[in-house]
């Protein structure tokens, strides 16, 4: 038995997933902007205590790895390896758009593809582009939308777009092949289903070096006078 400890939280969403191998024992997730720093550990220990172990019975911590918030991933990443040197247990990493086209799979044609995206403001964001294997075709990369983009792909195939990103681009990218499906976050739950394959094959990150793929630098901004 293997029990994985998944963490998600590239987004606005909170999310955590506990599984033996491959079966979901129990997952917890919060749609609440902010949320993470104050919330995270909480929902790792009630729901480690819900599914009958205890944090010493983990035997590896998945994080998903990014693209996404910085805030967020920091997070995620710190609690991650916080957990992975008290408990001395290997880490593994997910990309965080290639764990949400598992969400997609019960939604897809034949020979249809993912275009999972998330929101990078304005009229950016991060995608990639896979078959309804979850195979990448184009890996990630950071993309500005316009009247063009994925025109070549679209004359070929079907591409369902979906994540928190494409709602801001349905106006945009207007094609009989574009399908747009609502309401599809990144989760725990996915993280954990990757993590279980890679844990096998041993496929670990460093835990003393791990960084989270911002793909972007980090940029402030000046807090607003009033």
């Amino acid at each position: 038995m293997t029990y994985i400890l998944s963490i998600e939280t590239a987004t606005s969403v909170c999310s955590v997933a506990v599984h033996n191998d491959s079966e979901l024992l129990g997952h917890k997730e919060l749609f609440v902007e902010k949320s993470h720093s104050a919330l995270l550990t909480v929902l790792i220990n009630e729901l480690v205590a819900n599914c009958g172990i205890s944090l010493k019975g983990l035997n590896v911590i998945a994080i998903s790895e990014g693209p996404g918030s910085y805030t967020g991933l920091r997070i995620g990443t710190s609690t991650a390896k916080g957990l992975c040197y008290s408990l001395g247990i290997p880490l593994i990493s997910v990309n965080t758009l290639e764990a949400m086209t598992w969400s997609v799979h019960p939604f897809l044609n034949q020979g249809s593809l993912m275009c999972p995206m998330i929101d990078a403001r304005r009229m950016e964001i991060y995608c990639l582009l896979s078959n309804a294997n979850s195979e990448v075709l184009e890996p990630t990369h950071a993309k500005i939308i316009n009247g063009e983009s994925f025109i070549d792909e679209l004359e070929q195939n079907e591409i369902v777009f979906f994540g928190n990103g494409a709602s801001k681009c349905k106006k945009t990218i207007i094609h009989t092949n574009a399908t747009f499906i609502d309401g599809i976050t990144p989760t725990a739950k996915n993280v954990g289903k990757i993590a279980y394959e890679r844990y096998t094959n041993s496929e670990f990150a460093d835990v003393a070096y791990f960084e989270p793929f911002y793909l972007k630098d980090f940029r402030p901004t000046q807090p607003k006078v009033i």
